[in-house]
């Protein structure tokens, strides 16, 4: 997938959500080009501006400018795009593994279209960091992010009607307790003894 491609898709599952992952459930595709064509590209987006806003342009409280010191930054925007990553593939695990219980086929190339692609205005959203003061926005993308997560679940998967939601709840639960463990994990590895403050940005 190409840089052209992977915009088009980034508009159209916000503009077209519904058709689009129509589109997605009927593509061949394999689970390493989901990674390395598109999960890979867009989850640098936040790693990488996160890193430019904690450390180079900094946080301005008024009385001053506060920088993360750029090796601690370096090592964050590591951990929080590798964690990442880990984070969408164990989704996609999660997704296909309660799959049956819902009445979906497992099918873990599907479930992991859905981990993927759902993650995508998050990712995008991440150029926020750039200025650390806007990186609130994020939280509202987010909301976005869970109804496309949804969407993929009722398309992708394709559920029963009575089980549809109840298949979104139970993965939305995992899905924050990983979100919340892998920016924890980030924080406290790159950013000892400061992890809370990062984590009050």
């Amino acid at each position: 997938m190409n840089f052209n491609a992977i915009l088009q898709r980034c508009l159209a599952l916000v503009t077209k959500p519904k058709e689009e992952w129509e589109k997605i459930k009927g593509e061949d595709t394999s689970i390493a080009a989901l990674f390395t064509q598109y999960a890979m590209i867009l989850a640098a987006i936040p790693a990488l501006a996160g890193f430019i806003g904690y450390s180079l342009i900094g946080i301005n409280f008024g009385l001053g400018t506060f920088r993360i010191p750029a090796g601690r930054g370096l090592l964050w925007a590591i951990f929080q795009y590798v964690l990442a990553l880990v984070g969408v593939y164990v989704m996609g695990l999660i997704i296909d593994l309660l799959a049956s219980s819902f009445g979906a086929e497992k099918n873990l190339k599907e479930s992991m279209k859905i981990a993927v692609y759902a993650w995508t205005p998050v990712w995008v959203a991440g150029i926020l960091l750039l200025i650390p003061s806007l990186s609130v926005i994020t939280l509202i993308v987010s909301l976005y992010a869970l109804f496309l997560f949804y969407l993929g679940i009722k398309i992708v998967k394709n559920p029963p009607e009575d089980k549809a939601m109840a298949y979104f709840v139970v993965t939305l639960i995992v899905a924050i307790v990983v979100s919340l463990l892998i920016n924890y994990l980030a924080r406290v590895i790159a950013f000892p003894g400061i992890g809370s403050f990062m984590g009050r940005l």
